[in-house]
């Protein structure tokens, strides 16, 4: 089953995750260090984060390390620009009115 980037960052945990392998590549024993999960919890999220493309998992030798690929977010930031310019342009006229009745105001006084 293929997923998508936005069902991939609604859990915390994986949040985390992504947080962590933006510093750094880790190998997968690392990855679930400071989580309070069991690591069977741990490798389905790295699954997750793996089919949405948010990380790849590359065989080191003996161990498998996992690399945040964070351009998969330009996704969501998109998405959430389309709403950003809708409020910044809401809270511009709210701006505008609270200027205009100050303006009044002044006028009355």
């Amino acid at each position: 089953m293929r997923r998508d980037t936005f069902q991939a960052i609604a859990d915390p945990t994986r949040r985390d995750i992504l947080a962590r392998l933006s510093h750094q590549s880790l190998n997968m024993n690392s990855v679930g260090e400071d989580f309070d999960v069991s690591r069977a919890a741990i490798y389905k999220h790295l699954k997750i984060l793996t089919e949405c493309g948010l990380v790849t998992i590359e065989q080191r030798g003996r161990e498998r390390y996992c690399e945040a690929k964070l351009e998969k977010l330009n996704e969501v930031s998109d998405w959430i620009d389309q709403y950003r310019k809708v409020w910044n342009q809401r809270f511009d006229n709210l701006e505008d009115y609270l200027k205009e009745l100050q303006a009044k105001d002044k006028k009355n006084l």
